[in-house]
């Protein structure tokens, strides 16, 4: 017996001297009962002797984020306040009012109304200033802090008092909140007589759905090729984006595959139905914010060469995440695979999984890009991201739009305008004309929107550098001629991109009126990436070359 003993003792001092003689899982598991402990005793032993009180669920949620944040952005912790959150990301729908806010300096400030929400039939408007909700004072509150207290379940009531500068005038608003739902798809419409549009904005729950009965509905309006926008969708639901390319390919194609550390994440997902138009030509359009469920679909577009990819090269996430429910009604969202589509290839940019010397997460060099083919033949790469079979020109918006928008002055006008005219005409034939634009720039008079110019930024290096090396005393008058000129050219700013601004400002004011719809459907006809995307489909050469080996 003793002997026994002995031999007991012996097995587990070795286990603990040398926990590789344990099974990886075995290890893993004495490793979380361990610091499990260890991280209880030290959160015990603040609670009863630290100088100050503290919150122990703080204290915890610091923990848990401190700990999820060296793994990958994706992989996120819940609490129960926050279910809404959790909510919205897997069925796009939130108990709340249906309004976006925005900080503007220390206030909370109303940026846009979702059309027949709790919001909107209340009456609130874009541009008023939140001063309470439910009685508590919102000064000093972050806009996430009232965002947090504007949602609830539906049936409960919220109420909001806001102060309406068109008016300068405080309102109360008692508000029942409802659910919520984000449209996947906020317009789709026929840009021409030809081309149809179809604006995806995320991939929740029905969204294959919703865009089959969106393509049906224009199949019946004439359309005979398609614009599929994805710019700016940052994903959403795996399912769906299979079920959107069922659509487009017939039953029993291979769309996108998973690979994890656990079998049950190792699947193949591939089209179970029959498609609606195999045939259709179409266009998708992506972006460097398109991400996840977006990249599925295009990347299973260009790699089945079914259709034709423009815009921009998009974001580079390839990894798949699935919600965990927890105790206490808290949950996480977790990094279970990664996704490979059509052609093989990973579009993840960013290595999570290794870190170099200073523990920085790798990015992949486009050096280390493997080479994979489409169903035809192309070649395509694996360089973080799906990148355009038509890459579109860099478009910036100028340095005195920028500052109009950034200070709010254009959003400022909208609202004027909206409280003194009661309708405008529809949001495809509205624009900003010569009367409108002189308003506008009535309005501006005496408004402070400071910006520099790349010009100025230039001028200011040279004359910085012809100091240091002793030239500048011999030209500095040409130096103040040139800044003279410069100074005169950007008075004449809001003339010289009158084109420009008078876009955004007629964009800005019709979602006053229709909502979404108003934006997406008053920018088509000025959008540039639209304006290529119908060149190449109504170039049916152009469009099958480009598909072609």
């Amino acid at each position: 017996m003793k002997k026994s003993l002995l031999v007991l003792a012996s097995k587990a001092l070795l286990i603990l001297l040398f926990p590789a003689l344990l099974p990886l899982r075995a290890q893993n598991d004495f490793e979380i009962a361990k610091n499990v402990d260890i991280f209880v005793s030290v959160l015990r032993e603040l609670n009863e002797k630290y100088a100050d009180d503290i919150t122990p669920g703080d204290l915890t949620r610091t923990a848990i984020d401190a700990m999820l944040q060296s793994l990958d952005p994706y992989t996120v912790y819940y609490t129960e306040n926050q279910i809404e959150d959790v909510k919205m990301m897997t069925s796009g729908q939130y108990g709340g009012v249906g309004a976006l806010i925005q900080q503007r300096d220390d206030k909370v400030v109303i940026s846009e109304i979702y059309e027949n929400c709790p919001a909107h039939k209340a009456g609130l408007l874009a541009g008023d200033i939140i001063l309470k909700v439910d009685g508590k004072s919102t000064v000093g509150k972050s806009s996430s802090d009232v965002s947090a207290v504007m949602k609830g379940q539906p049936g409960t009531t919220v109420v909001m008092e806001v102060l309406r500068p068109t008016r300068n005038k405080k309102l109360t608003f008692s508000i029942q909140r409802e659910e919520v739902k984000l449209p996947n798809i906020p317009y789709y419409g026929m840009v021409d007589e030809q081309v149809g549009y179809i604006k995806l904005d995320q991939f929740t729950e029905k969204a294959g759905a919703e865009v089959k009965n969106a393509f049906n509905e224009l199949k019946k309006q004439g359309m005979t090729s398609l614009i599929l926008d994805l710019r700016n969708n940052g994903g959403g639901l795996l399912n769906e984006a299979v079920n959107i390319m069922n659509i487009f390919v017939d039953k029993g194609v291979d769309i996108v595959s998973t690979r994890g550390k656990i079998p049950a994440q190792n699947r193949v997902f591939e089209t179970s139905a029959a498609a609606t138009d195999t045939e259709i030509p179409v266009v998708v359009l992506v972006n460097e914010y398109s991400a996840s469920a977006s990249e599925i679909v295009s990347g299973a577009f260009q790699d089945l060469d079914r259709g034709v990819i423009v815009g921009k090269k998009s974001f580079g996430k390839g990894l798949v995440q699935n919600i965990v429910p927890l105790s206490f009604n808290s949950s996480m969202k977790i990094t279970v695979s990664k996704y490979y589509i059509p052609s093989g290839r990973c579009v993840q940019k960013i290595d999570y999984f290794s870190k170099d010397s200073t523990q920085n997460h790798k990015v992949i060099p486009d050096s280390l890009a493997v080479a994979f083919k489409t169903k035809n033949g192309r070649t395509v790469y694996d360089k973080g991201g799906v990148e355009p079979d038509v890459t579109t020109e860099d478009l910036y918006a100028s340095n005195v739009l920028t500052a109009l928008v950034i200070n709010n002055l254009i959003f400022d006008f909208a609202n004027q305008y909206h409280a003194e005219h009661t309708m405008i005409p529809p949001a495809t034939e509205f624009t900003v004309d010569n009367d409108l634009y002189a308003e506008f720039l009535d309005f501006l008079k005496n408004k402070n929107y400071d910006y520099t110019t790349e010009t100025e930024i230039v001028l200011q290096d040279l004359k910085e550098t012809a100091e240091q090396e002793k030239y500048y005393s011999s030209i500095a008058s040409l130096f103040q001629q040139m800044e003279e000129q410069v100074k005169r050219e950007k008075e004449s700013d809001l003339q010289t991109y009158k084109q420009e601004i008078s876009e955004y400002l007629a964009s800005e004011i019709a979602v006053r009126y229709y909502y979404q719809k108003g934006r997406i459907s008053n920018q088509l006809s000025v959008d540039p990436e639209i304006r290529v995307a119908k060149e190449i489909l109504h170039d049916q050469n152009r469009y099958h070359s480009i598909l072609k080996k």
